[in-house]
């Protein structure tokens, strides 16, 4: 059975795998690094970013690299450039069908962005090698016919996300849990907007994503610190499980509180976002 993957932090960078002068900078800004092949790349350049991908490696515990969708003639292109490299995590764009997520002997990441690969979430996440989902809204809406995924600034809830995707973000993150795989939230397109995204990662980590993408080197701080606890929840969650340790198993009561098994889980996932689980 394929080990439950994990990436190196919560902010994971995009970075255009035709520009490896970006490379290093990218690695340093942020957790991971997607190198992208997909849709940061232009037809033209798409066999020199293959190249590139090749001849400028990254450290591969650090690195997803996203590949062109399943059934096109740069996807089967890309897996061969991936071939000659020490990359064995893949983002596989426009993931509709577990049979072509599946097909190689890559872990994936299952980019969930079209109307068929929203309804087929589940399917795809019960794949031995799907590792993690991730979610895109504006692939998604532009598959439906529509115009934008997000409120206007003139409409009540300006600059959140309209219905359909926060029902599919549901429906992935919900999926990526049944199967016990990461969850990796969408980016926030909007640069400059460092509050909504602030709030957008409190709210992934609220429902448990385990990282969130980003498409500028700036935006990775804000993902760190609004996935790292502060020293208090840290310190609260690391004295419940030391009593339950103590304890041996089943309900208590500490500082007030009734500790039972979710209780437990929510303080081990605190220790996880802060890199320091209990030994």
């Amino acid at each position: 059975m394929t080990r439950r993957w994990l990436p190196a932090g919560p902010a994971l960078l995009f970075c255009p795998a035709d520009r490896p002068e970006r490379y290093a900078k990218a690695a340093e800004r942020a957790d991971g690094v997607i190198l992208d092949l997909e849709d940061a790349v232009s037809p033209e350049r798409k066999a020199a970013a293959r190249e590139a991908l090749a001849a400028t490696p990254l450290d591969p515990e650090r690195v997803i690299v996203r590949i062109n969708a399943a059934g096109t003639e740069d996807h089967a292109l890309d897996l061969q450039a991936l071939a000659g490299t020490d990359y064995r995590v893949i983002m596989q764009a426009k993931s509709e069908d577990p049979e072509t997520v599946r097909a190689h002997g890559y872990s994936t990441i299952a980019l969930i962005e079209t109307p068929l690969g929203a309804v087929r979430c589940e399917e795809i996440a019960a794949q031995e090698n799907c590792v993690g989902l991730m979610w895109g809204a504006e692939d998604l809406v532009a598959g439906m016919g529509g115009q934008s995924s997000r409120y206007g600034v003139d409409e009540a809830n300006a600059g959140r996300y309209r219905d359909v995707p926060v029902a599919v973000r549901a429906r992935v993150r919900l999926a990526a849990a049944a199967f016990g795989k990461a969850a990796i939230d969408a980016v926030h397109i909007d640069i400059a907007d460092t509050v909504g995204l602030a709030a957008e990662v409190r709210d992934a980590v609220a429902l448990g994503f385990t990282a969130t993408a980003c498409i500028h080197p700036s935006q990775a701080a804000v993902i760190r610190d609004g996935y790292a606890p502060d020293p208090s929840e840290e310190a609260w969650a690391r004295a419940v499980l030391t009593e339950a340790r103590r304890f041996g198993g089943g309900v208590f009561a500490f500082d007030g509180q009734m500790i039972d098994g979710p209780v437990l889980k929510q303080a081990e996932a605190v220790l996880v976002r802060a890199g320091r689980p209990l030994q």
